[in-house]
Parts: structure tokens; C-alpha cells; sequence
């Protein structure tokens, strides 16, 4: 009952992933329509219903895109998990301020970057260049695509890919 559902907008735009418990109360108060069926039937004493995989809302609902906030999760997921520094992939990471703040850098998109514990501590408070290091790739704000917010639960839902490629 809990497992994720992608809901499209009036114009097949996805905007939101919901349980299967809340798509299902939305199909039948008429607020939403089936589009995708892939995973069974949910019995009741008296009926069966479709599990949906996909639903898509009645009426358009005007919302502008939701940009992506800057967390600690957010910088690893736009790093792939991996130290920008030395090209690691560690259980732990760390957020590293390209230019440190007490040297004016900001806390922002474009300055802060995923390391490991060792590359953290060799850069320490200095500069890229003080410290003689390079990044892998440089630092950006991730963008708010669809395929970019729901990509995470793609792995586990191919049958999304065609809805969601595109916005």
C-alpha cells in the first residue's frame, strides 16, 4: 500500500510521486484516472481494485517547478556519491567549501562539493590552489528536471521512463 506512485498532471507533466493508498482514494473521488496498471490487484471483501503504477490528475493543477534545496543529501546525490577531489566513492562523505567561508566563500550551489574525510582535512581552510588540488568537476546547481527529481526511483519503476523523459 505504500509503494510509490507517479502522478501526472492533466497534461501528462509529472509533479508528484504518492502511496499507492493515496492514489487509489484520488481514483475513486473521481480526482484522478488510472493510466498505468503494473502491479496487480488490491482485494476487498466486496471488489478488487487496479494497483496503479501511474496516475494521472482530472484537472490541471498550476504549480510552478519545484526547485532543488540545498542539502547535505542533495550536494552527494548531484556528486553521485563520490569525493570530487579524489574520484572516491567512501561510505562517508563530507561538504566541502570550495572557497572557505571565512574567505568570503558563500554557501551556495557553486561552492560546495563532496569529499572524503582524508581530501577534507588535506585541503583544510585554504584555497584549490594553496592547498595544490584540482576538482573533478565543477560545482552546479542540479537541475530541476523531472528526470532529475524522480530519478531515484526509476531503478525500481521503468515503466515511468516514457512519462517522465522530456520535462
Amino acid at each position: 500500500m505504500y509503494t510509490p506512485v507517479l502522478v501526472l498532471n492533466a497534461n501528462f507533466e509529472p509533479i508528484n510521486i504518492c502511496t499507492t493508498r493515496r492514489a487509489i482514494g484520488l481514483i475513486l473521488n473521481n480526482k484522478a484516472s488510472l493510466v498505468l496498471n503494473g502491479r496487480g490487484e488490491i482485494k476487498t471483501i466486496s471488489r478488487s481494485y487496479p494497483r496503479p503504477s501511474i496516475i494521472r490528475l482530472s484537472k490541471m493543477i498550476r504549480r510552478p517547478r519545484p526547485a532543488i534545496r540545498l542539502t547535505k543529501r542533495e550536494i552527494l546525490r548531484r556528486d553521485d556519491f563520490t569525493c570530487q577531489y579524489c574520484g572516491q566513492q567512501v561510505a562517508y562523505l563530507t561538504i566541502d567549501h570550495v572557497i572557505p567561508r571565512r574567505l568570503g566563500g558563500l554557501h551556495c550551489w557553486e561552492n560546495l562539493v563532496a569529499a572524503c574525510p582524508p581530501c577534507n582535512h588535506q585541503k583544510g581552510g585554504r584555497t584549490l590552489e594553496q592547498a595544490q588540488m584540482h576538482l573533478l568537476n565543477p560545482p552546479a546547481e542540479p537541475p530541476s528536471s523531472a528526470g532529475y527529481l524522480f530519478g531515484r526511483h526509476l531503478n525500481e519503476n521503468q515503466d515511468w521512463l516514457p512519462f517522465i523523459t522530456g520535462w
